[in-house]
């Protein structure tokens, strides 16, 4: 079966990607550099130049195809300026969902996000949870209006959702990968005591492929294997690594104020702060995710987290990146 990607050369579109080219699917992937079209013919796809929004190219990308997955996203805190992000999350998610309908393919596999459950402070949120009313970043802003988008004017199209966690694991150095990889190299002067949830990164990978062919359509799926204190994540940590991490914790509101006062200064400069209000919002809020529902209808099995962990430090390890330098 030819299936074509969204987003194929990104952390979770390169492991969706690699996982449809090992389970036997012919892969088309867009891809908008050179640098990205090399990204994913190294995992077997064949790159399509363009971008999520140029419809023309996203019309080249999915005739043809069966089903397509749209993971492309831009997933930005701190930003000065969101409407790129707006863009990419909002209007490509139309331009696909059009090229779709237009040459006929049989199934859209949207990648979503659980910010869009919009869950009130200690929920414990499930697909069903209802959303508070208000957005806690632009990002979850932007990823709520795609899924609604999606669903309300899908039009006949089959469309499915899944809503993945934190994805952590090899080859996620970024975001929240960041923060492991700091904390893992003692790199983290400070925490909030806030709850976590997390998925791996191939388990989010499946789940994608599960959604395919098992998902009902018009239903969304919470990607979701393990909820965590940030407590408990540095202890697991200290055990992973065999050494003592120690990072300071502190109340939010002590460092919702350091935010502030960081934020203002590399505005003044015309940089993008490291923390910001927003960050500190969206951190200090908490998350728990339920993802059972994948596991119930679309047979996902997760794995248990301290694998993903000592998985993600090992590969850490060999890409250098737990050097004193880097």
């Amino acid at each position: 079966m030819r299936v074509a990607i969204t987003g194929g050369s990104g952390v979770v579109g390169a492991a969706v990607t690699n996982h449809l080219v090992e389970s036997g699917f012919e892969v088309k992937a867009l891809a908008r550099s050179t640098r990205s079209g090399s990204k994913v013919a190294s995992l077997g796809a064949t790159p399509v130049p363009g971008d999520v929004l140029d419809y023309d190219s996203v019309v080249s990308l999915v005739d043809g195809c069966e089903w397509v997955f749209h993971v492309a996203g831009v997933n930005e805190m701190c930003t000065r300026d969101p409407s790129q992000m707006w863009r990419v999350n909002v209007e490509g998610t139309r331009l696909v969902m059009n090229a779709c309908r237009e040459t006929g393919v049989s199934r859209l596999i949207h990648t979503s996000s659980v910010v869009t459950i919009g869950e009130r402070k200690g929920e414990n949120a499930t697909e069903l949870t209802n959303h508070r009313g208000f957005y806690l970043s632009e990002y979850e802003r932007t990823k709520t209006e795609a899924e609604r988008l999606l669903f309300s004017e899908a039009r006949g199209l089959d469309v499915v959702a899944v809503n993945p966690s934190s994805v952590q694991g090899p080859g996620r150095a970024t975001g929240t990968g960041r923060i492991i990889l700091n904390a893992a190299r003692g790199k983290l002067p400070f925490l909030i005591d806030t709850t976590i949830s997390l998925v791996d990164i191939d388990d989010c990978a499946r789940g994608h492929l599960l959604a395919a062919r098992r998902g009902a359509s018009g239903e969304r799926y919470l990607l979701s294997g393990a909820t965590l204190t940030m407590r408990e994540a540095v202890a697991l940590l200290s055990e992973v690594t065999d050494h003592v991490v120690s990072p300071r914790f502190l109340p939010t509101g002590v460092i919702h104020a350091i935010s502030v006062v960081v934020e203002i200064a590399f505005r003044a400069i015309r940089r993008r702060p490291p923390i910001c209000r927003e960050a500190v919002r969206v951190i200090g809020h908490g998350h728990h995710y339920d993802g059972s529902r994948a596991t119930t209808e679309l047979g996902l099995h997760y794995t248990p987290v301290e694998d993903t962990i000592r998985r993600t430090i090992e590969w850490f390890a060999d890409e250098g990146l737990l050097q004193p330098n880097n």
